[in-house]
């Protein structure tokens, strides 16, 4: 199944937190912390947002960081991914 993203949504996948620490500790998975890191599946293609014109600043296969409760939580064909606004994006990470 495909999504496509409405206006200036984006769907996300978020990237696997690390299972050890820097020390070497392994982590439980409740103690991980919820990851902010995710892969960009699918862009909206942007346009009349509450008025203003919005251009889409995220291209499909970027790396990103999200706000940490932003979005919503989707399942699909077994595929876990969150859809955001693009103004919960904070940053592309190169």
């Amino acid at each position: 199944m495909n999504v496509k993203p409405l206006f200036d949504r984006v769907v996300i996948k978020n990237v696997e937190a690390e299972e050890t620490t820097k020390s070497g500790i392994i982590l439980t998975s409740a103690a991980k912390e919820k990851p902010q890191m995710a892969e960009v599946l699918a862009v909206g293609p942007g346009g009349m947002v509450d008025g203003k014109e919005v251009a889409m600043q995220v291209k499909v296969g970027q790396k990103i960081i999200y706000s940490k409760y932003a979005g919503t939580e989707v399942k699909l064909d077994g595929q876990e991914m969150i859809i955001v606004r693009q103004s919960d994006i904070l940053a592309v990470v190169e």
